[in-house]
């Protein structure tokens, strides 16, 4: 077998941007600086920014390709995870961590907002974990990680559709990791609290200060914050951790 069927292979959704970007970044960049030296599948609807990355993390010595994929269109997303295992002969490391907000009170939410993001969040992760995990268990080797938030754990007014999506996430992996891990295949959550991305950058200043005050580390957590976690979860070493949430949040929740 080459070299690059050594190389464990990582599938990254959501990579354009924000935590997903920290995440490629993160997986793929060499050992000697940090990184876990994988070779990054990286996923989005757009392939313009993703192309961008593939570009940066390889001039930083990384290795990376492109898949555009609307993840809530389930034969997109297991056509390319097929793809990926065809053409690398493997596939290692699953993140799923596409999501969507379409926030609006129970009483105002439309069946359109509710299916939108939960079809993105929740469904998207259960079609990939599904495409993948045949592979995985071949191999005897594999890590899921599936990004949620703290929303999923204590709830959010005005967001009870992206908080059912990042609940069910919770639920989804604590299923997994029970009918894949006597295969190696682990399967956790990483639940990030307020983390400095362009989703919470349109909120108010006195929201903000708000949930400052209520955590033990009194600052917003950035993408990088999760990345580690991720790196972690994800790496050969975490072979005894699955069925966990693990909160990056600051202590905001203390679960």
């Amino acid at each position: 077998m080459s070299e690059s069927k050594q190389q464990r292979v990582a599938f990254v959704t959501g990579a354009s941007r924000g935590i997903g970007r920290a995440i490629a970044k993160r997986l793929a960049a060499p050992v000697a600086q940090g990184g876990q030296g994988r070779h990054v599948v990286l996923v989005s609807r757009s392939e313009a920014p993703l192309n961008d990355l593939k570009a940066e993390i390889e001039a930083d010595g990384g290795a990376a390709s492109v898949r555009a994929v609307d993840v809530a269109d389930p034969k997109s997303l297991t056509d390319a995870i097929d793809s990926v295992i065809n053409e690398l002969g493997r596939l290692d490391i699953l993140v799923n961590n596409a999501g969507i907000t379409r926030d609006n009170l129970v009483l105002r939410m439309s069946d359109e907002e509710w299916d939108t993001v939960i079809n993105t969040n929740l469904r998207s992760a259960f079609v990939a974990t599904r495409a993948a995990a045949r592979a995985m268990m071949k191999q005897r080797f594999g890590r899921i990680c599936n990004i949620a938030s703290t929303s999923g754990v204590i709830g959010n007014a005005g967001q009870a559709n992206y908080a059912a999506s990042k609940a069910g996430l919770i639920g989804l992996t604590k299923s997994v990791a029970r009918e894949l891990g006597a295969k190696g295949v682990t399967c956790n959550v990483i639940a990030p609290g307020f983390v400095q991305t362009d989703m919470t950058a349109s909120l108010p200043e006195q929201v903000v200060e708000h949930v400052r005050s209520a955590m033990a580390v009194r600052n917003l957590g950035t993408p990088e914050d999760i990345a580690a976690a991720v790196a972690y979860v994800t790496s050969d070493d975490a072979g005894y951790l699955t069925g966990q949430v693990i909160c990056v949040d600051g202590g905001l929740t203390m679960c």
